[in-house]
């Protein structure tokens, strides 16, 4: 199976091509924006790399979230896009699943995993797992909060995401895995195992966007404030 996988939903433009688990091409670079700039010459760099046409991929996946707003729009409406021009699936992966399949080896079968993204605000967004099984579904929490769920997972919990550093002190003995974003292998191996009808690429928001709507259009007067 060839796939192409893309990633912009945190602090990393990536597009890669694997073949069978084989990577034949990476594009991955850090950068917090400019992803809109840089994705389409990253995805043209790692096909021309794999020496592949675009007619020989067969399916196509992309992180999902959460993460940044911005980018999960860019990923995701470029994977979308491509995928109705090729006639090919298109498949959304979990970016907190994904940082979790990064760790060397894959997900453990046994121990706990605790997949950690910097939201900012106090917050962490968060996915658990004990002995390979997730504990329920991803959410944003307070940091107290992300805390108690790290302090449960017992001794030696392995803590992998931007926001890793920030639980460290929960548990002394827990094994920091401080990433930027997924590994791209993580990402192929999910989106080859993932069913394209059961993993859509809708984003995943965990809370509302920080920006506001108006409220008067421009142009329109203020409501006065009645005493």
């Amino acid at each position: 199976m060839k796939l192409l996988v893309i990633d912009t939903a945190l602090s990393l433009c990536t597009a890669a091509v694997f073949e069978n688990g084989t990577a034949l091409a990476v594009r991955s670079e850090t950068m917090v924006k400019g992803h809109q700039e840089r994705l389409a010459g990253f995805v043209r760099g790692a096909m021309a790399e794999a020496g592949i046409g675009f007619d020989a991929l067969d399916r196509i996946g992309v992180t999902t979230g959460p993460g940044s707003f911005t980018g999960l729009r860019v990923g995701l409406a470029f994977a979308q896009g491509f995928g109705a021009a090729l006639d090919r699936p298109v498949v959304g992966v979990s970016t907190l699943d994904a940082l979790a399949a990064s760790l060397l080896g894959g997900l453990p079968s046994s121990g706990s995993v605790a997949a950690l993204i910097d939201a900012r605000r106090g917050q962490v967004y968060a996915r658990f797992w004990r002995d390979g099984i997730a504990e329920g579904p991803a959410e944003a929490l307070s940091l107290d909060a992300a805390a108690a769920r790290v302090a449960a997972l017992g001794p030696e919990p392995t803590l992998v995401g931007s926001g890793a550093a920030l639980l460290a002190q929960a548990c002394s003995t827990a094994r920091i895995v401080d990433l930027t974003g997924p590994v791209p292998a993580a990402l192929a191996r999910l989106v080859a195992a993932a069913d394209p009808g059961l993993a859509p690429p809708e984003p995943q928001y965990l809370r509302a966007p920080d920006a506001t709507p108006p409220t008067r259009m421009p142009g329109q007067p203020r409501v006065p404030v009645l005493s």
